[in-house]
């Protein structure tokens, strides 16, 4: 039987990862997947590939807002009733949305730490940025992810990809929201409709993976692997994959334990971009 083992959200974009018991299912995603984003003076998102060191600032969600960390400096809190007055046009890949600029205050922090001139957004409400209609029907909507609203690995692909590895790698190289147990070696790949709790979900799309995955997201430090090896294996079409992109149908509480029902297979064939 395939059971989550393991869930996770991000909610400052490239930032660290927080591993939770039991996540909300909002219309984006996991609730505060992603919706706080640092950019650039040209207005354009930051992410670990371009600054390795943001794997080193830590996020915790409180019960009022996100505690941020980062080794030697002050910690950050950043309330979730923060006001937000000054809208800013910003760029995540070829997409364009708005986003409400966070006060002096935060960007300033960031600013020292990462040691560049940055600013932190957040994604309000009234912002909807649409997934690539290419893979999704109409209606569905992201967060500062990448693409989509979710990303699930299988623990039987980590553990294969492991097994080609010298040294093994732990799940956070990939920044998956959703891990489960059970099934082979990519299973996930074909994996078509299937419920969690009481959320349907449907897998659209491999990832084709970046350099985020070489960077030990505990020193900041960048490497070859896994791309080296997931290349040799794992590659079409000139990109390199390893987990399913999915959106949902549905709102409510998904948890660590819970069941996977898959209701249909791709019968395609799904190793394609």
């Amino acid at each position: 039987m395939l059971r989550v083992s393991e869930l996770y959200v991000y909610p400052i974009k490239s930032l660290g990862g927080i591993s939770l018991q039991e996540a909300m299912v909002a219309e984006r995603g996991l609730l505060y997947d992603r919706r706080w984003m640092l950019i650039d003076a040209h207005h354009r998102f930051l992410s670990q590939r371009q600054q390795p060191r943001m794997a080193l600032i830590q996020v915790h969600l409180t019960d009022d807002g996100l505690h941020v960390t980062h080794q030697g400096v002050r910690p950050l809190h950043i309330p979730f009733t923060q006001v937000y007055e000054q809208a800013e046009t910003v760029a995540i890949w070829d997409d364009t949305c708005t986003a409400m600029l966070a006060p002096p205050m935060y960007h300033r922090w960031f600013s020292h730490v990462l040691g560049i001139e940055c600013r932190l957004v957040y994604m309000p409400e009234s912002t909807r940025r649409a997934v690539d209609p290419r893979y999704a029907p109409p209606g569905h909507i992201a967060s500062f992810a990448d693409a989509y609203p979710f990303l699930m690995i299988g623990q039987a692909s980590l553990d294969d990809l492991n097994s080609r590895l010298e040294t093994p790698l732990p799940i956070n190289r990939f920044r998956p929201n959703i891990v489960f147990t059970g099934g082979q070696p990519y299973e996930e790949d074909r994996m078509g409709g299937f419920r969690i709790g009481p959320i349907r979900f449907h897998g659209v799309k491999l990832c084709a993976r970046c350099v985020i995955t070489t960077i030990d997201q505990q020193f900041g430090e960048r490497g070859k692997e896994p791309l080296k090896t997931l290349a040799t294996y794992r590659s079409k079409n000139n990109k390199t994959l390893f987990g399913q992109n999915l959106i949902h149908q549905g709102t409510g509480m998904i948890r660590v334990g819970d069941a996977i029902t898959v209701e249909y297979m791709h019968d395609d064939d799904r190793f394609v971009v």
